[in-house]
């Protein structure tokens, strides 16, 4: 097994075929309005509290070369969920490879421990008390972060609970007049001040027999209200790119393995044998886009992709801006083959506008511009992302429309949980003719020598939910 270092070598991109671009992790910030334009003028600057390193530019690593990560995570969920023990299993963890873990006090928690009644509050002391709530857990969070991008080491920060919590126990239209009063908005606060949220859901939804208040000093809720907070606490990230429901479909110790195995996926590191793989990613073809009236509450999200020249012939590099109401995020990701069984490994980093706007030098013009809009949004506790086609764009694009989740469930519990609204004309997991890189490609399939092609056939049923995904052996395969 390769070591957490041996996988965490920064993604890099030619420039020219002699420079490259090495992504250290950094937080997405609004726009500036004169963007640098010339690539080998990049220089760092320092960052505003709570923002990440800017991108650094130096020569090709070598397969040895390591780049610090400073990753930051979100535990939320309802009442009796497992965040308490899944901060100290996701600390020990990482600190036997080698991290550096900071653990980020649940701010409701100290503030509310100190006396502080809801109902012996006024309507206006209580508005005040969630927005001092919300200024207080950034400047905590902030001084955590800082520590993280000072440090030597890999870093991973985790949060107890974010400050897009704060949105459910108040109503929709007070959090968006705090959310105005105070100039926030919900891609910076929700998209790009973190890099993944986790909702453990709490077992007073699914795992009833193993609800309890008593060891906990601020926590009375009964199991109804419980669900409920559940329920908001989890609707109040639906939007974040990398949001995964962590359900009681499994033992605790199974739920907590999970837990962990879904941040090394996404940082990329090689666990080997050491977690059962649950999760997979699933997609499917739907036929029709039902209108909005048929959807549970959702976040709908404009987002363009732009595939870049890879540094190899088994390296794939792509961008992507993502945003609403003119606030973007972006992230650059970089696909590497085959490494120890792994069928990929896949890092994606977050940049700033500048960051952005000089990868963006680096486009493959084999490709089109992807352009969609993703609506994300929960039902029966699992996340998924519809992906909605646009143009302009290949015409093979044309009124598609794909959706997209990440499940550990098979069969019938499977379908059970799948939209109902949405007619699912078969599953595409693996089908090479729903591949983004090869929708994206200008030149025809049939002649194309591009074409990333797979050695195994989709057996999705039409109609149906099949519990097999494919994995394509190809390395430019998303």
């Amino acid at each position: 097994m390769s070591t957490a270092a041996d996988q965490l070598v920064a993604p890099a991109a030619l420039t020219n075929g002699q420079q490259s671009v090495v992504v250290a992790t950094s937080n997405g910030q609004k726009e500036p309005k004169e963007p640098q334009q010339q690539i080998e003028n990049i220089k760092s600057t320092s960052p505003k509290p709570g923002a990440m390193p800017s991108l650094k530019l130096n020569k090709m690593p070598s397969a040895s070369s390591k780049e610090k990560r400073v990753y930051k995570i979100v535990l939320t969920g309802g009442p009796c969920g497992g965040k308490t023990t899944g901060q100290s299993r996701l600390c020990t963890f990482f600190e036997n490879l080698g991290w550096k873990v900071f653990r980020v006090p649940e701010t409701a928690t100290v503030l509310l421990s100190g006396g502080v009644k809801f109902s012996d509050l006024t309507e206006k002391e209580a508005y005040k008390f969630q927005e001092n709530l919300i200024r207080t857990m950034v400047q905590i969070e902030n001084t955590y972060f800082e520590l993280g991008n000072s440090s030597t080491r890999n870093c991973l920060i985790i949060c107890d609970r974010g400050v897009m919590d704060a949105s459910a126990y108040i109503s929709k239209d007070k959090w968006e007049k705090m959310m105005a009063g105070n100039k926030w908005n919900s891609v910076e606060m929700r998209d790009n001040r973190y890099n993944q949220i986790l909702h453990l859901v709490s077992a007073a939804n699914g795992a009833e027999e193993f609800y309890s208040t008593e060891d906990h000093a601020c926590r009375s809720e009964g199991v109804d209200l419980a669900r409920e907070l559940d329920y908001k606490s989890a609707a109040a990230w639906v939007g974040h790119p990398y949001f995964d429901v962590i359900d009681n479909s499994t033992n605790f110790e199974t739920k907590m393995n999970r837990m962990i195995e879904s941040v090394c996926q996404k940082l990329g590191i090689d666990i080997g044998d050491r977690l059962q793989a649950t999760s997979r990613k699933l997609k499917y073809l739907i036929a029709v886009l039902p209108p909005d009236s048929a959807f549970p509450p959702f976040q709908d999200f404009d987002v363009v992709h732009h595939y870049l020249q890879s540094a190899g012939p088994k390296v794939q590099a792509r961008l992507r801006k993502r945003g609403q109401k003119n606030h973007w995020s972006y992230i650059h990701t970089q696909r590497r083959p085959n490494v120890h069984g792994q069928a990929r490994i896949e890092v994606k980093t977050q940049l700033t506008h500048r960051d952005y706007m000089n990868l963006l030098a680096q486009r493959d013009d084999a490709h089109f511009t992807i352009y969609k809009k993703r609506r994300c949004f929960l039902i029966n506790n699992q996340y998924f992302q519809l992906d909605i086609y646009k143009e302009p764009g290949h015409p093979r694009c044309k009124g598609l429309v794909l959706l997209e989740t990440y499940s550990s469930l098979t069969g019938d519990a499977l379908k059970n949980c799948m939209p109902k609204f949405l007619n699912i004309v078969k599953e595409v997991t693996g089908d090479p003719d729903y591949s983004m890189f090869n929708l994206s490609l200008k030149e025809d399939w049939s002649t194309t020598k591009k074409f990333c092609r797979t050695a195994t056939h989709v057996t999705g049923a039409t109609n149906g939910v099949s519990s097999t995904p494919l994995v394509c052996p190809w390395p430019n395969c998303p």
